[in-house]
């Protein structure tokens, strides 16, 4: 995630087109305002199918969920992990001493060729299943620390590096963001425990470009074998069987309220990733997603962005998840990331003393999903989607 207070430039790549500059407001073809209506609608539908399903009626006193949780706190961090020599694995130029340098064009667009899209796609897919990955280990009981080493281990045994890894300092292998953390939580000591809502942000460095996508889902919302009372039990975004019996109402609507904010953030990516072919304008991203949001009455982020990848982790173009101006023609060849993060009270956010956590400062909820999404002659193709039977839960990759 990009923070809208630093943006970046890609270095010259060979196999890329440079794109400079930005289209004017006059020659941005942008979705036209009927397009975001629907949007708008068929959201507002989605919720209210939702909140009728479950009984749910959200108002000013319970838009924040506080009943059966904690506030999250930092715990013990384990020691950096590391990239053995004797892997060969070729590192990004940040690995060894953490520093991160400023591009040169900061304002820059690459349009890829076929060679490096295909390059594009391999780490894309590799980040895409060392994902779902980290996603099936989290349940009750485990430590974000735990799936940091799985997600660790999953992408060397790959011939890749974690991305994250040592990223201006940043001392783990995958963000793991619970509950109020918005983003860029640091993997630790502490247990997963049932509700929780966490996200995991998994990024891969291979051929010499970087991969990046993030999932959310709840830890425990799983229907055992005989344990439901629904023969046709309600699935998360994995296919996964969501749990259908509760300890108590407090439980349950812990459980509805989480399902509720991670739907409408898958939504909004949908959403946002729906509008994008060549000539739309960028900030159609952003008005698709904040359409969303404000159908089911949630906030979205605007301290941190989408961002281009490339050879770079993180460079232009910069990608809002609001309403904005930011007028920029999608062209083929251009390779970003949409991430939106949607909170259940208010966006506002504030990093605590770790320097990387990000969190509400209401103390709300937040849920986000990522894809990092390629322009095409004809539209947009998703290089983050799952393949086929990788988000089974199936611990065994």
């Amino acid at each position: 995630i990009a923070a809208a207070t630093s943006p970046r430039a890609l270095p010259s790549a060979s196999s890329c087109r440079q794109f400079f500059g930005a289209a004017s407001s006059a020659s941005a073809s942008s979705s036209s305002s009927s397009t975001i209506d629907a949007i708008s609608e068929s959201s507002t539908q989605n919720a209210a199918t939702f909140d009728s399903h479950y009984g749910y009626t959200r108002t000013s006193a319970n838009r924040i969920h506080r009943k059966s949780r904690s506030p999250v706190v930092a715990h013990a961090v384990s020691k950096q992990r590391t990239v053995p020599a004797e892997l060969n694995i070729a590192p990004p130029p940040y690995a060894e001493a953490g520093v991160v340098m400023p591009g040169l064009f900061p304002n820059r667009v690459l349009l890829h060729d076929e060679t490096s899209i295909e390059r594009m796609r391999t780490a894309a897919k590799l980040a895409r299943k060392v994902l779902d990955r980290a996603c099936n280990l989290a349940e009750e009981g485990t430590t974000t620390d735990a799936i940091d080493g799985a997600v660790h281990s999953a992408i060397l045994r790959a011939g890749a590096y974690p991305s994250p890894l040592n990223y201006s300092g940043f001392p783990k292998s995958v963000c793991s963001s619970i509950n109020e953390v918005i983003c860029h939580g640091i993997p630790d000591a502490r247990s997963l425990e049932n509700g929780n809502i966490v996200s995991f942000d998994v990024s891969c460095f291979i051929g010499g470009v970087h991969g990046d996508n993030c999932a959310t889902v709840i830890v425990g919302d799983v229907e055992e074998d005989g344990g439901g009372t629904d023969d046709d039990p309600p699935k998360d975004w994995r296919g996964v069987p969501q749990k259908t019996t509760f300890a108590n109402d407090e439980e349950r609507e812990l459980f509805v309220t989480g399902r509720r904010l991670v739907q409408a953030a898958l939504e909004s990516l949908n959403e946002g990733v729906a509008v994008c072919k060549p000539g739309a304008c960028l900030s159609d991203i952003g008005k698709a997603i904040h359409a969303v949001a404000d159908a089911y009455d949630y906030d979205t982020v605007r301290k941190y962005r989408g961002h281009g990848i490339s050879e770079e982790f993180h460079c232009a173009p910069f990608v809002k998840h609001y309403r904005n101006s930011d007028a920029l023609i999608l062209e083929p060849g251009m390779i970003f990331t949409i991430e939106p993060m949607l909170t259940e009270g208010n966006s506002d956010c504030y990093e605590w003393n770790d320097a990387w956590t990000v969190a509400t400062v209401d103390g709300g909820r937040s849920a986000q999903f990522e894809h990092t999404v390629l322009i095409t002659d004809d539209g947009v193709e998703i290089l983050t989607l799952p393949e086929d039977g990788d988000t089974e839960r199936d611990k065994q990759t």
